[in-house]
């Protein structure tokens, strides 16, 4: 049993959310510090954190420490966009170039919006080239993707839009409304409720912010294992699929340099300057506390606060990817949806690899382990967050606390 000395509280009844969450400390790859929330009906029923900030000096995981999560970003940048649909400013069948008339060159005239949302754009990467500099200040991103043309025929295929989903979406937010989307994230989402969350961090927050650790790499053989229990498909469809559209020469490899912005051999996200930059793709800095209250939000009231209604809750979580198949899958594969990118607007659906709580579960995870999800049925929002980066599709951390919180309900 770990020595970890756990903070917070658990309600009567949800003991077994606070058992994994000490377990995970001694699992593989285990915790250096980390944090879990559980609302249930609007109301905090576990809220923990443990651990360290930062190994190297020794600084404790607070309650008000917070923490990069990555791709848990793209949930705070759809529930954005829908709350604009909510409010019938923005049509999700109509064209982007309604909101974005720059956007139509080079054959992208006819993508409606929720091509963006659900991958199906053909526009996960961009052919550059790009610095970071350009990333960091948004314009020259949004000048390439107008240039840019589709990798297919949009909306026949689909694949993760690792970091242009973020511009792509944010852009048309932008249109909308004038402001930017880390902006109107503030303004409309995490003021309302008090969360400590941003898109863009205040410098004032810097010291709150807890440093990143990293796993071991693991093998393909380990990734391949832990594919083939979370997913079901056998061993040479996994490998098959994983070198195909995760290999060194995928447009996965090419996605998520955006262009050569982003140099995966420099450590950018420590800088001053991607931590302030609004990165709706995957820069928020938050405490699970905030994710867990923000998707609660989605499902039922929260002190006050509804961000979304029954019906659009109902729209947005439509799985969109069932249809169309993953770019760069082998044309005798068959990979389901369902066992693989099970994708609403914006959304990962509950599936195997993301096996939440219920079968209308939506949320989103984040390199390195990170979750946030929501389950209309048991009016749950959870969060989960770490600075103990691991690469693994279906991280069992994750995994684990939500089949706990399942348990508990």
């Amino acid at each position: 049993m770990s020595n970890t000395k756990l903070h917070g509280h658990v309600e009567d009844g949800w003991g077994k959310v606070a058992d994994v969450f000490t377990a995970n400390f001694d699992g593989n790859p285990g915790e250096v510090g980390a944090a879990c929330c559980v609302y249930v009906g609007g109301r905090p029923v576990v809220d923990l954190w443990g651990g360290l900030a930062d190994r190297d000096s020794n600084r404790p995981w607070n309650e008000d420490t917070i923490a990069l999560v990555a791709s848990t970003t793209k949930g705070a940048t759809a529930i954005c966009a829908h709350l604009l649909a909510q409010r019938g400013q923005l049509d999700l069948d109509a064209p982007v170039v309604k909101y974005w008339p720059e956007f139509g060159a080079a054959g992208k005239e006819n993508i409606p919006v929720r091509w963006l949302l659900s991958h199906q754009a053909g526009l996960p990467v961009v052919d550059g080239p790009l610095t970071f500099e350009d990333a960091c200040a948004w314009h020259p991103v949004i000048r390439a993707l107008e240039a840019q043309k589709p990798e297919w025929k949009p909306g026949t295929e689909h694949v993760y839009h690792s970091m242009t989903f973020g511009f792509l979406v944010g852009e048309v937010v932008r249109r909308i409304t004038g402001k930017s989307l880390g902006t109107f994230f503030a303004d409309e989402v995490a003021r309302p409720l008090g969360l400590s969350a941003w898109i863009g961090l205040p410098e004032a927050q810097e010291s709150r912010v807890a440093r990143t650790h990293y796993a071991a790499p693991f093998t393909m053989e380990e990734m391949t294992a832990g594919m083939i229990e979370t997913t079901g498909l056998d061993r040479d469809t996994v490998i098959a699929w994983m070198n195909a559209v995760w290999g060194p020469d995928s447009v996965q490899a090419r996605a998520g340099t955006l262009g050569g912005a982003f140099d995966h051999t420099s450590d950018y996200m420590s800088t001053r300057a991607f931590r302030a930059a609004e990165l709706p793709f995957g820069n928020m800095f938050t405490d699970a506390r905030s994710l867990a209250r923000m998707y609660a939000a989605t499902v039922s009231e929260v002190d006050g606060v509804r961000l979304l209604t029954p019906a659009t809750v109902e729209k947005m979580t439509v799985v969109q990817t069932d249809k169309t198949k993953m770019n760069g899958l082998p044309p005798a594969l068959d990979v389901p949806a369902n066992r693989s990118f099970y994708m609403s607007l914006g959304f990962w659906r509950a599936c195997p690899p993301m096996p939440w709580i219920g079968p209308r579960s939506f949320g989103h995870p984040g390199s390195g382990g990170s979750v946030a999800f929501a389950d209309p049925d048991a009016a749950v929002g959870f969060g989960y967050v770490t600075n103990l980066w691991s690469f693994r599709i279906g991280e069992p951390r994750a995994s684990n606390l939500a089949a706990a919180v399942k348990a508990c309900l």
